[in-house]
């Protein structure tokens, strides 16, 4: 393996999970070792010091009934008895001469230093010669001055600790290589959505926008990062989608238009000694102009509406208010074309909305059903709060919809066949339907051919 490679791995978020996790396997693992010796040390100690101070008290109460020679008798009769001295006993005068001593097994003594007669209780050490081995003791000061000594060795419970710390030794080997096993699981189990992440990234750089990451249902916060990045990238096709889509609308619908306008500026050019002709030519090339500006700025609105990117000024609007002042306007036009416009709205309705856009929507509508209603119609604005939601209806007596044309009315540019006939650019309901899902409202139709067309839009308060 080449050095490059070795430190790129070495440099990676997965070699440096696997490493903490080494370490802190390990420092864990050294930790609970280290609780388990000095509580087992800890527990021998006690009981080892239990032990000598049960057989001081003991050899105390015996020295006290009958002197030296009924503490050597019981010495005597234990060490028969156990065919072993294990303890260490000592009596000395005040003066620290020794009176007698008895040494467990082979153990050589040194001597020990004076003592004070008012220590009782006393724990002291005694060395071997070959300090290989040594004795803890315990020491009383006798009513008659001498001191009482009494102790055993700590052999056993070194030999103990020895094989403990040997054991530990050889199992910290294993915990280590099953410590870096363990942390490159982790490691692979924790990079898993990264690496799909990764994947993805890659997938969409081919031009593959339509690649997702795999969600691990784990609850965990790459889950939650997987989503996020999910949702981005939906966003992100949806824009491009709708990027295309309008440049597709555009590159179709300006054909004519420009086509017009060309042949108009054309025909300027070549009538240019007839001044009213060109005149007329110019006033016809602003016309469609103004035409190809509304379509571009629809379209436009529509692809913010839907991609989420167009920004509301959300205000407290009085629907009654709003509603109103749009009837107004139209009930001029619908007068000439002998068209009732009927409204019965609460005036208390407040919602939070963008006013403009608003007034946008129920314009196109009442603008629609106005067009598409005969002479002597009615159109009606109903409006109401339903759970939560505030629903206003725009309903007509108008031409209707043809019901195989109902799932298309919301296309860009689409015009059905009873809108042939009429002025329009087919946006109208297709930026009505994207300003109210980006108000988190949705909008309903229900029509039947000759006989009406309800629109109800759900916005919520």
């Amino acid at each position: 393996m080449s050095l490059k490679r070795l430190t790129k791995i070495f440099k990676t978020i997965g070699f440096r999970i696997t490493l903490w996790y080494l370490v802190i396997f390990s420092l864990s693992f050294f930790a609970l070792f280290s609780i388990l010796y000095f509580y087992i040390l800890s527990s021998l100690t006690q009981e080892d010091h239990q032990a000598i101070s049960t057989k001081l008290k003991e050899l105390e109460a015996y020295y006290l009934k009958g002197g030296l020679d009924a503490l050597t008798g019981e010495i005597q009769v234990e060490s028969q008895a156990l065919g072993r001295d294990k303890y260490f006993v000592r009596l000395t005068d005040p003066f620290s001469n020794i009176l007698y001593e008895k040494w467990p097994g082979n153990i050589a003594g040194v001597p020990i230093s004076s003592q004070s007669a008012s220590m009782v209780w006393w724990r002291s050490l005694l060395r071997s010669v070959k300090k290989e081995d040594y004795i803890e003791y315990f020491s009383s000061a006798l009513p008659d001055g001498n001191r009482l000594e009494t102790g055993k060795s700590a052999a056993g419970r070194q030999r103990l600790l020895e094989r403990f710390r040997e054991t530990f030794g050889g199992v910290i080997i294993v915990m280590v290589i099953l410590g870096f096993g363990g942390g490159i699981l982790i490691a692979i189990r924790a990079m898993m959505p990264l690496r799909d992440i990764i994947g993805t990234v890659k997938e969409i750089n081919e031009g593959r926008l339509d690649s997702r990451v795999a969600v691990r249902e784990t609850g965990d916060e790459l889950e939650e990062l997987s989503l996020l990045f999910n949702g981005m990238l939906q966003r992100i096709e949806e824009v491009v989608n709708a990027m295309r889509s309008a440049l597709d609308s555009v590159a179709h619908d300006l054909r004519t238009p420009m086509t017009r306008l060309r042949n108009t500026a054309e025909n300027a050019v070549y009538s240019a000694e007839n001044i009213d002709t060109c005149r007329e030519a110019l006033s016809d090339c602003i016309e469609e102009s103004e035409q190809i500006t509304r379509m571009l700025n629809t379209l436009m609105d529509i692809s913010e509406a839907e991609t989420g990117l167009m920004r509301l000024n959300l205000q407290r609007v009085n629907i009654f208010t709003l509603i109103a002042d749009v009837v107004d306007l139209y009930r001029y036009v619908a007068e000439d074309c002998n068209i009732t416009i009927h409204s019965d709205i609460p005036r208390d309705i407040v919602l939070d909305a963008d006013p403009v856009r608003l007034k946008q929507v129920i314009a196109n509508l009442l603008d629609n059903a106005v067009k598409y209603t005969p002479e002597s119609g009615r159109v009606s604005v109903k409006a109401g709060p339903e759970a939560g939601y505030v629903k206003v209806i725009v309903e007509d007596t108008g031409i209707g919809i043809a019901g195989k044309e109902l799932s298309r009315i919301w296309d860009r540019l689409y015009r059905g066949k009873n809108a042939l006939s009429r002025k329009g650019l087919g946006l109208g309901l297709s930026l009505v339907r994207a300003v109210v899902h980006a108000h988190n409202g949705h909008i309903e139709v229900f029509s039947k051919e000759g006989k009406g067309t309800a629109f109800t839009i759900s916005l919520p308060l």
